[in-house]
C-alpha cells in the first residue's frame, strides 16, 4: 500500500513511501487484540492494595464484657470486625497482577491495530525532523501543520529523540515513542498515528519476524 509522504508543513514532498501489507493490510484478529489490550491495562496495576486484618490491628485482646446474662450478642475481642476500628473482613491483599502472553499473540495483536488504523486512513507517514533545542511551541506547531492539534495523537519515532520526546512531554493529547516501544493500547487509543519515515524499516522487521 502506498502512502504519500508529508513534511512537517503538511505538504506532500512527492515521494511515496510503501506500507507492507503483512503489517498494514491484515484481516484484524479482535481476541488477540483483546488479550494485549487487558494485558497492558493490568500491568499498568501496582497491586500494593492492604487492609489490616483483625490480628493485625492494635489493641487488647481482652474479652470486652460476659458471654451471657447482658441481653445483647456475646463479643469478644475489640479488634473484631464488628466494631469501628476494628479489623476489616476478607481485605485487599498484595497481588501481582501481571499476565503471560505468547509474543506470536502480541506481534498480531499490534499487526491488528495497525491495520484498523490504516483501514480507517488514520495513518500518516511524515519525513524525519528535529528539533535544535526541546521547545513545547515547536512541536504544536507540527501538529497544527497536520491537522491534529485537538486530536489524540501518537509519534513513531525509529530512534529515541530527545529534542522531539521532550518538546511533546508537557502535551496530554499527545505521545512519542520508538518503534520498539509501541503497543495495541497506544495504538488503538490514539485518534491518529504518525510514523516517521526512520521508523518503518524498524516496524515492520520487529512484526514480521
Amino acid at each position: 500500500m502506498k502512502v504519500a509522504v508529508l513534511d512537517i508543513k503538511g505538504k506532500e514532498t512527492g515521494r511515496k513511501a510503501d506500507l507492507s501489507d503483512a503489517v498494514f493490510g491484515i484481516e484484524p484478529n479482535d481476541h488477540a487484540v483483546y488479550l494485549d489490550v487487558k494485558q497492558y491495562l493490568a500491568h499498568q496495576r501496582q497491586g500494593t492494595h492492604k487492609a489490616k486484618e483483625r490480628a493485625e490491628i492494635s489493641g487488647s485482646t481482652r474479652k470486652i464484657k460476659k458471654q451471657k446474662g447482658t441481653g445483647t450478642a456475646r463479643a469478644g475481642s475489640i479488634k473484631s470486625p464488628i466494631f469501628r476500628g476494628g479489623g476489616r473482613v476478607f481485605g485487599p491483599r498484595p497481588k501481582d497482577y501481571t499476565q503471560k502472553l505468547n509474543k506470536n499473540v502480541k506481534r498480531l495483536a499490534r499487526k491488528s491495530a495497525l491495520s484498523i488504523k490504516s483501514k480507517e486512513q488514520a495513518i500518516l507517514v511524515v519525513e524525519d525532523f528535529n528539533f535544535d533545542a526541546p521547545k513545547t511551541k515547536d512541536f504544536k506547531g507540527v501538529l497544527k501543520s497536520l491537522g491534529l492539534e485537538n486530536k489524540k495523537s501518537l509519534f513513531v519515532l525509529g530512534d529515541s529523540n530527545n529534542s522531539v520526546y521532550l518538546s511533546s512531554r508537557n502535551l496530554k493529547g499527545s505521545e512519542v515513542v520508538t518503534s520498539s516501544e509501541i503497543s495495541t493500547y497506544k495504538i488503538l487509543n490514539a485518534s491518529s498515528i504518525v510514523l516517521l519515515e526512520s521508523a518503518l524499516e524498524g516496524l515492520e522487521s520487529n512484526l514480521t519476524k
